[in-house]
């Protein structure tokens, strides 16, 4: 038994890991692993456990459960209290469930934590006392900063006056490519807000009046056509009487005669 120690994410199983991005990776093994794993046995997932008391590194920290397999790889999916592995009726859109199509049973592992399961993901949520080696004593940078024009004037507290695009190059990175040519890259700012894209919002504005009032004239016009209509119509139907009652007296003024 092995297990793989992260910053936000601790993993027990059969891989070593790698350096991914979220910082330096910490393996478990044999009874060190089955000391820290063993207090989060029967715990359900998305709830807050603590670890082993009998370390003292781990003392004081909080993990929230996220989620885990076991060494076929069936995931553990929210919902199913049970500790075992169920197949359940799944449709597309549901976690655990790949395709298309109609429904299908699938196998999968209960939400609450088993001897049977091979990785275990957490998340700290509570630091504790003493710090971890490799994940909590160290800070490593970003690789990537933030796109959205809200989140990098969040990040650098700035105001709507402040030009952001003066803060990108912060978060400018360099590199050499695959045929040894140096690069850097800037975040691309999404969601900017520049003077063309006022007047275009304006445009659009403007372009939606003018189509309200356009439909308004129309629907003014037709409605006036549609009561000329109607009147003419009346006027039609009242000769069209006036002239069948003539002819009906006439007729029995002459019937009368006779």
């Amino acid at each position: 038994m092995m297990a793989s120690l992260f910053p936000q994410e601790i993993s027990r199983g059969e891989k070593t890991g790698g350096d991914n991005g979220i910082g330096v990776v910490r393996v478990f093994k044999g009874h060190e692993a089955d000391v820290f794993f063993v207090p989060f046995f029967s715990s359900r997932r998305l709830l807050d456990a603590t670890s082993s008391k009998e370390k003292k590194e781990f003392k004081g920290y909080v993990f929230k459960i996220m989620g885990g397999c076991d060494k076929q790889g069936f995931p553990m999916k929210q919902g199913v209290l049970t500790p075992g592995r169920v197949r359940i009726l799944l449709h597309r859109g549901t976690p655990c469930f790949r395709g298309y199509g109609r429904r299908r049973r699938k196998s999968v592992r209960g939400c609450i934590v088993s001897p049977d399961l091979l990785v275990l993901n957490l998340v700290i949520v509570k630091k504790g006392e003493n710090d971890l080696p490799g994940l909590t004593d160290i800070e490593k940078p970003r690789l990537r900063g933030p796109n959205r024009d809200s989140k990098i004037r969040k990040l650098f507290n700035l105001s709507k006056e402040d030009d952001v695009r003066k803060y990108v190059n912060t978060c400018r990175r360099t590199f050499t490519t695959k045929t040894g040519k140096k690069v850097s890259k800037a975040p691309k700012i999404q969601r900017l807000v520049t003077p063309l894209t006022l007047q275009r919002k304006r445009a659009r504005i403007a372009d939606k009046k003018k189509r309200i009032a356009k439909a308004r004239r129309e629907a003014a016009e037709y409605q006036k056509l549609l009561a000329q209509r109607l009147k003419e119509q009346r006027k039609c139907r009242s000769e069209s009487l006036a002239k069948r009652r003539s002819k009906l007296s006439s007729a029995a003024a002459k019937a009368a005669a006779a």
